[in-house]
């Protein structure tokens, strides 16, 4: 499984982003869960939000609940993550991930087994 994240980019507070995983696989791609993850310099990967295999449930951590939607289109091998009201907080490297299972709580990287590269996201006061 290869995933390629875009859509990153450097942008004022309050502003949107959208980003885009598309993910290369010799399965369907309702066979994972997915999530996306941030790292900011000197913290740890924090996850962010994520999303059953059949897109039923999505998942959010508090910081960015209601302000971030996961979504995914298995006919296009993508998936994404709307970002809305951004602020200097979100400030960080967003990685996409794959996963066989769906955890019990948003957000535990032990439940991903493939990461893409990941893309800068960059929100200026």
């Amino acid at each position: 499984v290869q995933l390629l994240e875009s859509g990153g980019g450097s942008l004022q507070d309050g502003g949107s982003l959208r980003l885009s995983c598309v993910v290369t696989t010799g399965v369907p791609l309702s066979s994972y869960t997915f999530g996306w993850f941030r790292q900011a310099p000197g913290t740890e990967r924090e996850g962010v939000a994520d999303i059953s295999k059949g897109g039923g449930v999505d998942r959010y951590t508090n910081s960015v609940r209601g302000r971030f939607t996961i979504s995914r289109d298995n006919s296009k091998n993508t998936v994404y993550l709307q970002m809305n009201s951004l602020k200097p907080e979100d400030t960080a490297i967003y990685y996409c991930a794959a996963g066989r299972q769906f955890g019990n709580t948003v957000g535990r990287a032990s439940d991903f087994d493939f990461w893409g590269q990941g893309t800068q996201v960059t929100v200026s006061s």
